[in-house]
């Protein structure tokens, strides 16, 4: 495994995340306890020592669930978890939650700790409101926290203004890869991160799986020389300014691979070769994505019983794997898209802004 340094600390280059481990039944609470640990003790024993989850994640069972397997080896591991930005009401509610979140993770403190997906509106509006700097600044104090950052979902402008806006911010947390490069943060956010002393880790490096498993157009660009996910993840460690990638892997066969991806990570490990057919394979993918969802399912549970991650999932593959598989996958909805009430619930908290009952009609007609 190789490291480099998050906030003055020797994390490994690829980080757990913890949102998307297998389950049971389907449903996020119902964890694979067997699976999942089995996974989490495979990266610990080869080296992996950043875990990231959130208070939200896998229906607020992702916390518990790793604070108990982690348990024994806490010594040699980092916790990184987040705040629920959208649920904080007041000022008591940030140390409620963060007391909460200790003792789901079994520990008296969080290495890294992040508000969770900020945007212009909640930066203003319930961060600066309700005091939260100096509630963070408060938790490092007293010890429940050693490291203070953020995850972030807007535009650029939006990025550079939270981070010049507090001296505490030691790291942050943005989604980037080949293809976001204009996106959000993007390459702009990303090196002014580093101008400004912030360490940088990267989420959605595989952009939901989508570029795990490209469509055939997409993947007859890239050399067979290595897989399409050590493709995506050497074009992230290729740079200086990344000091974690998390990858949310959903079985043991992808946490090795992965692990064996990170044993060859260096800065500058890709030739001008290799970034110019990454820039051609963006351009192939962008002619043919219809909508940006990574399957993180913030937007889940619909309360009409739509399986939006799914639908979308449907809606893409008309345009990236053909007609014919894209019915498959929408025949194996219970619910169609023809159901959504537009209560939009979903779309206030969607990290990628989508329009999501005006994507459902369309979705609808396309498969009537």
């Amino acid at each position: 495994m190789k490291y480099r340094t998050l906030a003055g600390e020797k994390v490994s280059v690829l980080g757990f995340g913890c949102m998307r481990f297998p389950t049971t039944t389907g449903k996020p609470s119902d964890i694979d306890f067997d699976k999942s640990a089995a996974m989490l003790k495979f990266a610990v024993e080869n080296g992996v020592n950043y875990f990231d989850s959130a208070y939200v994640y896998h229906d607020e069972k992702s916390e518990p669930f790793i604070g108990e397997v982690l348990k024994p080896y806490r010594d040699r591991i980092k916790f990184a978890t987040k705040c629920p930005t959208w649920r904080i009401k007041s000022e008591d509610d940030f140390d409620t939650m963060l007391r909460e979140q200790l003792k789901r993770l079994q520990t008296d403190y969080i290495d890294f700790y992040l508000m969770h997906a900020l945007d212009k509106d909640r930066f203003d509006n319930i961060v600066m409101k309700y005091n939260i700097m100096d509630k963070l600044k408060e938790a490092k104090a007293s010890g429940k926290i050693k490291h203070i950052g953020f995850s972030f979902h807007d535009d650029c402008e939006t990025f550079k203004r939270i981070i010049d806006a507090s001296p505490l911010w030691e790291f942050c947390q943005i989604q980037y890869n080949y293809i976001n490069l204009n996106y959000q943060a993007g390459t702009e956010g990303l090196s002014y991160a580093r101008k400004k002393g912030l360490d940088v880790i990267i989420m959605e490096p595989l952009l939901g799986g989508k570029l795990a498993n490209p469509a055939p157009q997409v993947a007859k660009t890239l050399s067979d020389e290595k897989t399409p996910v050590e493709w995506a993840m050497d074009f992230l460690w290729n740079r200086e300014e990344v000091s974690v990638i998390l990858s949310g892997m959903s079985t043991l066969e992808q946490v090795r691979d992965n692990v064996s991806y990170a044993d060859r990570a260096e800065i500058g490990m890709l030739t001008k070769e290799n970034l110019d057919m990454l820039l051609k394979t963006k351009e192939v993918f962008d002619t043919m994505a219809i909508v940006p969802c990574t399957q993180c399912a913030y937007c889940m549970p619909c309360p009409f019983g739509l399986d939006i991650p799914k639908i979308f999932e449907a809606y893409n593959a008309t345009a990236s794997r053909g007609m014919g598989r894209a019915k498959e996958i929408y025949a194996e909805l219970t619910v169609g898209a023809d159901k959504c009430k537009k209560c939009k619930k979903c779309e206030s908290i969607c990290p990628q802004s989508i329009e999501i009952s005006a994507n459902m009609t369309k979705a609808a007609e396309i498969f009537k």
